[in-house]
């Protein structure tokens, strides 16, 4: 292109994604070879959905991929799961007031974070890296977290349906014919494919605590929860002033407390 003049550039491409091979017992498929699998059958008996999302999950798109007829059932199940989640939601929520982020319990906002954070994730699998494999799993991650979250209130009924939505949002290009079903189920009147990409809320994102772990020497002796904005010697009082922490420090001296932000802390004692 460049040398006829149609481009003048050196390289005409930003980005290139060279896709794997599709292998069969190691061998790559082909019609020469006769180990072709017609995905025919299993599109019959478990939809052409749970065949989309066996295909994209199994394997990063620029690596090979080694079919295998066995891992249709893992995918038919988290299909299957995701479709008993929304319909028993739907089926005993019942009409939902405005949602609201105002006075959330701690156990909402970690919900709510986890919900968005996972938007963020996804998005990022999705648009720049190209990896849906680990877009498919934060969402399988994040539909157990909601099968886990009870919380009959009214904002915790909003904050579930809040990810629920979010979830068949996500996978609405991986799996188009389920989520199209969902999204009604869900209460939607237009259709899946004419609704934007669910948005991160930066505030849901926020926290006011966080969770670290304590070590003595390398080894996990404790977690300590402390402010978000708290400095490097309030993390290291805290660290020092944890219950078991104290036992393995005891009549040692401290040399040196390593403190990695917003992960862990490392207490060097001799």
């Amino acid at each position: 292109m460049r040398d006829h003049g149609l481009v003048g550039c050196e390289e005409p491409f930003k980005n290139l994604l060279t896709q794997g091979m599709v292998l069969k017992e190691g061998t790559k498929m082909s019609k020469s070879k006769g180990n072709v699998v017609d995905p025919e059958g299993l599109i019959e008996r478990y939809g052409a959905d749970t065949v989309r999302l066996l295909i994209l999950f199994a394997a990063p798109p620029e690596q090979s991929l080694e079919w295998s007829d066995s891992g249709v059932e893992g995918a038919f199940r988290f299909l299957k799961r995701l479709w008993r989640q929304v319909t028993a939601f739907v089926v005993d929520v019942g009409e939902l007031p405005p949602s609201t982020t105002d006075n959330l319990s701690e156990s909402q906002k970690q919900m709510r974070r986890l919900i968005h954070q996972t938007i963020a994730r996804v998005s990022d699998a999705v648009s720049r890296r190209y990896t849906f494999n680990t877009a498919i799993a934060a969402n399988m991650e994040l539909l157990n977290a909601l099968g886990r979250f009870d919380d009959p209130s009214w904002e915790g009924r909003a904050i579930k349906r809040e990810g629920l939505e979010a979830i068949v949002l996500m996978l609405a290009p991986i799996v188009p014919h389920i989520c199209h079903e969902l999204w009604h189920l869900l209460g939607h009147s237009d259709m899946i494919i004419d609704a934007p990409w669910p948005r991160v809320d930066e505030k849901a994102l926020a926290q006011e605590t966080v969770e670290l772990v304590v070590q003595v020497n390398g080894k996990l002796r404790g977690k300590i929860q402390v402010p978000a904005k708290a400095n490097k010697t309030e993390v290291e009082q805290a660290a020092l002033s944890e219950s078991n922490v104290q036992r393995f420090i005891e009549g040692k001296t401290v040399k040196k407390v390593i403190v990695v932000p917003g992960r862990l802390v490392n207490i060097v004692a001799v």
